[in-house]
């Protein structure tokens, strides 16, 4: 029974699960906030009433995806930790590395959208105002910056991955 169940499951490669987790997540990523979130800006969704509430649900929505593809990439570079996949140091860092990416995924769920879409509620409508409040500034630096360390993370974890892919073995 249980060399049965071996048989069926072979096809499942974690290398290929991880780089399309990471594939995914960073490539959305990239179209969110270099096409999504400027097209929604220029089209002057700042000086909508309902801009805060759109902003949580499309960042809420998208945070939930990233949990799940951080959530992924952890496992699976446990996974290639516990058969010994990776050489020794990628395989410490690895595990690291994919901790940090959930990490920031996590401050991402349960900070940054609350707190920007919270901003964003505060925000007289009514007043013809072309900035944003000032306690907002400091929390989209912290999110580009995750951001960039997100995104080198992902492609070094990526990069890892199919290196690994590729050897004949």
């Amino acid at each position: 029974m249980n060399a049965l169940s071996n048989r069926r499951w072979k096809f499942l490669s974690w290398t290929t699960i991880v780089m399309f987790a990471l594939g995914f997540w960073l490539s959305s990523s990239i179209l969110l906030d270099c096409v999504v979130i400027p097209g929604l800006s220029l089209s002057g969704m700042m000086n909508q009433g309902g801009f805060a509430s759109a902003g949580y649900i499309i960042f809420g929505l998208f945070n939930r995806i990233e949990l799940l593809c951080a959530a992924l990439v952890l496992t699976g570079f446990l996974i290639f930790r516990r058969h010994h996949l990776l050489i020794h140091l990628q395989e410490r860092w690895s595990i690291i590395l994919a901790s940090v990416l959930l990490g920031i995924t996590l401050v991402y769920t349960y900070f940054l959208t609350p707190e920007l879409s919270a901003f964003g509620l505060e925000i007289n409508v009514f007043e013809a105002t072309t900035t944003m409040p000032f306690m907002m500034i400091p929390l989209h630096w912290s999110y580009w910056i995750l951001e960039g360390v997100k995104f080198v993370i992902g492609v070094t974890l990526l990069r890892w991955c199919y290196r690994d892919s590729c050897e004949l073995r």
